[in-house]
């Protein structure tokens, strides 16, 4: 029985090895799977950084009620132009007058107080050189005389005060701009809580202002990248003036680019202390009104050009735990991994720091059908990116 099972297991063993054999076989005849590969890419890359800002006018005017009273007259369009020195608003202008009228009377009786006061002394002088009246008496008219003066001079300074409160109840136009969404009615107390002080606000937006903030980390980051774009002099000019040369761009809400770039005019010379970051502005011009304050946007700005640099789809990288890979096409069409250090990314495109070289070829669109050491039959492809920059 024994020599029969032998007999009988060794057939199986040979029969097996027959079989693996033929498989062996047949996969040696299989010819290799053609697989998508393209070649990397070596060009300048812009890198980019962005910022979340908010747009403002290029000057926002608040229009401000000085005084209290009951708002007269509205005589403006809402979200219309409004020209420099054209009449918004009207206050009440009766108390007013009334108290100019009151003030004008004061200082009337001021002056008449005060010709007596001169008439007086000028009795007295001639009087006091031929010793007809003591020094005394003199002296006290003089002191009568030049606080008649006094009072003429004060009674003047509150009549002035009470013209310009008078002014304040005509409000018009500081700048050419558009007006806003008026905070009062025609009839409505203005002047003091809990109506509003700030009427208005008159903003110029044929130049807008964004302003954006950015973190000490990324503050430091975008000044080491424009140091070594530029000269040490350009860069302690752009300090000195408090511009760079920077480009800057707009990204609109819906995504698209504002057709206009703008530059840094503003940097804050100081770290937020409360928020660890840096205030920054950047102005754009604005021609086709487009614009207006309050939108909110990124900020895209270029600091540096990566030369010659090696750009790869994002869709060939292999992300496994926290590392980076590309299946490279070697020796004889076997597939290779090579690990990778990725850099700057821009929409389905990625930068590589480390890793690749121009001459190298990578599998695109098939990663999961190939493996370190299979041989491949290479479909060179070309990608089509979707990026603009």
């Amino acid at each position: 029985m024994n020599t029969i099972f032998k007999n009988i297991l060794g057939i199986g063993v040979i029969g097996a090895m027959l079989v693996g054999c033929s498989e062996e076989a047949k996969m040696a005849k299989m010819p290799p799977q053609k697989i998508p590969v393209i070649k990397v890419m070596q060009q300048d890359v812009p890198i980019y950084n962005e910022m979340v800002g908010q747009v403002y006018g290029y000057k926002d005017i608040p229009i401000r009620a000085r005084v209290d009273g009951f708002l007269e007259k509205i005589a403006f369009e809402e979200g219309s132009t409004v020209t420099k020195g054209q009449l918004l608003y009207k206050i009440d202008e009766q108390p007013f007058m009334a108290d100019v009228s009151a003030k004008q009377s004061k200082l009337a009786e001021a002056k008449t107080q005060m010709t007596n006061a001169k008439n007086e002394l000028d009795r007295y002088k001639p009087l006091a050189e031929m010793n007809a009246v003591s020094k005394s008496d003199l002296d006290a008219a003089q002191a009568n005389y030049d606080a008649s003066v006094a009072a003429v001079d004060a009674a003047k300074a509150n009549l002035r005060s009470s013209e310009i409160n008078l002014g304040y109840c005509t409000l018009s136009a500081p700048i050419k701009g558009i007006i806003g969404k008026t905070e009062a009615r025609e009839g409505e107390y203005v002047g003091k809580e809990p109506n509003p002080v700030i009427l208005n606000t008159v903003s110029r937006i044929d130049t807008i202002r964004v302003q954006f903030s950015i973190s000490e980390s990324k503050y430091l980051q975008l000044a080491k990248a424009y140091r070594k774009a530029h000269s040490n002099e350009e860069a302690r000019d752009a300090v000195d003036s408090n511009e760079t040369k920077a480009d800057v761009e707009l990204i609109l809400a819906d995504g698209s680019v504002y057709e206009e770039k703008g530059k840094i005019d503003f940097v804050n010379n100081t770290i937020d202390a409360n928020t660890g970051s840096l205030l920054i502005q950047a102005s754009f011009p604005n021609s086709s009104r487009i614009l207006r304050p309050g939108l909110y946007a990124k900020v895209r700005i270029q600091f540096e050009v990566a030369e010659n640099a090696i750009v790869i789809p994002q869709r060939c990288v292999i992300e496994l735990q926290g590392q980076y890979s590309v299946f490279a096409v070697g020796e004889d069409n076997k597939i290779v991994s090579k690990p990778v250090e990725l850099g700057y990314q821009m929409g389905d495109l990625v930068l590589i720091e480390q890793g690749l070289s121009a001459e190298d070829i990578i599998v695109i669109d098939a990663i999961q059908k190939v493996g370190s050491g299979l041989v491949i039959d290479p479909d060179c492809t070309t990608f089509e990116s979707k990026t603009n920059n």
